[in-house]
């Protein structure tokens, strides 16, 4: 047999050898210069809000999805409950920064131990606030000795889980604005003062 017959493939074609080597894809650059850092919520502009609460939804929506959560540890109306918020957002900056390309290859699996983690915080929380799939109230909230009594909590029926999330963003960002509006109606235009 000869050389030629042994480099045949299936169809009876010689390769020829000096092709260049087709392009491997190549890794896609990070979405990010550097790694996002944490979200504090009580700071951002409204224009932030917006956009942090769209993608923090999208990215609870592929999580709960992908890793099966049932609503007792990420319910349909975590968006209305800080604690939630909070934790969700922290979870996932954390994730983003551990799958960061230029991360460390042993980072995922710390975000999957600190998820672990998390996972029991947020069943916690989710007792604690009272809110379940079908059902939602507010996060029951103590009166301290001195302070006015907290307001009755009722609770309501989730009907349309995506138009809350909606109507809450919206809510949410209009106030912020409305934060911003007034801030800079009472500055100073001379003296960057707040009057």
């Amino acid at each position: 047999m000869s050389t030629d017959d042994e480099q045949r493939d299936d169809a009876g074609v010689v390769p020829d050898f000096d092709e260049p080597e087709p392009e491997l894809p190549r890794m896609a650059p990070p979405m990010l210069d550097e790694p996002p850092g944490p979200v504090n919520w009580n700071l951002l502009t409204a224009d932030e809000a917006e956009s942090h609460w769209l993608e923090l939804n999208q990215w609870v929506n592929w999580l709960r999805h992908t890793y099966g959560l049932p609503s007792s540890v990420v319910p349909p109306i975590w968006h209305r409950h800080s604690e939630l918020v909070w934790e969700l957002s922290a979870l996932h900056t954390h994730w983003l920064c551990a799958f960061d390309p230029a991360q460390n290859g042993s980072a995922p699996i710390g975000w999957h131990r600190d998820f672990a983690d998390t996972r029991q915080r947020l069943r916690d929380w989710v007792a604690a606030s009272g809110t379940r799939l079908d059902r939602d109230r507010p996060t029951r909230q103590t009166s301290w000795p001195g302070e006015e009594p907290a307001d009755p909590i009722e609770e309501t029926v989730i009907t349309h889980r995506d138009e809350d999330f909606v109507r809450f963003v919206i809510d949410d960002v209009e106030r912020r604005r409305q934060a911003e509006t007034d801030f800079y109606a009472n500055l100073n235009p001379e003296t960057g003062e707040v009057t």
